[in-house]
């Protein structure tokens, strides 16, 4: 009896099928926490530091703006679950000010783009700047439909 003839038992189907959701869960952890640069050089922007906090009756994100000019920060929401931050620095930063060496260039402007993970109310939200942490609480929508694909 040659090892392709033979019929494989349930328990060697379900090794394999467990071995394949393995691979693709490693697979999706590793696209989910790839690290990259917090800064783009081509669009001399920094990625601040972002908080998403969900409580029963709202939505708080944080986002750490140091540097940056108050008057100058935009929060504007592209679509349900997505909030665009923009906020122009004081002064311009370089990779030498962050302790980078071997890199080149300069950075005029934080830039975000923060995911939901609920509906929100969008255009009741309430946006604080202090101490260089800015805090936008979006209400949390009531009697939306979930969305089955």
């Amino acid at each position: 009896m040659t090892p392709e003839s033979r019929k494989r038992s349930i328990f060697e189907l379900i090794r394999e099928y467990m071995r394949a959701i393995e691979e693709e869960i490693e697979e999706r952890v590793r696209e989910f926490f790839e690290e990259r640069p917090s800064w783009n050089p081509r669009t001399c922007t920094l990625e601040p530091l972002c908080n998403v906090f969900v409580t029963p009756n709202e939505v708080i994100i944080t986002a750490d703006l140091p540097y940056a000019e108050e008057n100058d920060i935009e929060v504007k929401p592209l679509n349900e679950n997505l909030v665009e931050i923009k906020a122009k620095l004081k002064r311009k930063i370089c990779f030498r000010d962050l302790g980078i060496t071997h890199h080149k260039g300069e950075f005029s402007m934080f830039y975000c783009q923060v995911h939901i993970p609920v509906a929100v109310e969008s255009n009741r939200r309430k946006v604080s700047f202090r101490n260089g942490i800015l805090e936008v609480r979006l209400p949390r929508k009531r009697g939306y439909k979930i969305k089955i694909e």
